[in-house]
């Protein structure tokens, strides 16, 4: 399984595992039922220490979107779109909440921030593939 891994990147490397997977399963890429690749064989593969694809493994269980069963591994958990779409916008307020805070402690402007979002949602390679 090809995780593209950036060191210099901001988000820390077992976030980027983490996204990475989050994408492919609420894309269908990885089916439910279907098992992911073990922790040691994943880390061994991206070339990172066990304890991050650990930690990886261990969000996804946590955002409710595989099942770590001992001794057999880690399988991807069936999705319902309502609870998927509902852990989505749990994330999105979140992030949303903390960027808030952030603009507010630097004096941006609410419209400032509406036009940043905007910005960065029309840049997203992703939005942009969606469209096609």
């Amino acid at each position: 399984m090809h995780i593209p891994i950036d060191p210099s990147a901001p988000e820390p490397i077992y976030e980027q595992i983490r996204a990475h997977l989050a994408e492919a399963i609420l894309r269908g890429d990885l089916g439910a039922g279907q098992a992911l690749p073990s922790i040691r064989v994943l880390a061994r593969d991206l070339r990172v220490s066990v304890i991050t694809t650990t930690r990886a493994y261990n969000e996804l269980v946590a955002d409710g979107l595989v099942d770590a069963v001992r001794g057999k591994g880690v399988f991807v958990r069936a999705q319902q779109p309502d609870e998927v779409r509902l852990r989505a916008l749990e994330r999105v307020d979140a992030a949303l909440g903390e960027a808030v805070r952030a603009a507010r402690t630097a004096g941006i402007a609410p419209e400032e921030l509406r036009a940043r979002l905007e910005r960065v949602h029309e840049e997203d390679p992703h939005a942009q593939e969606e469209e096609r």
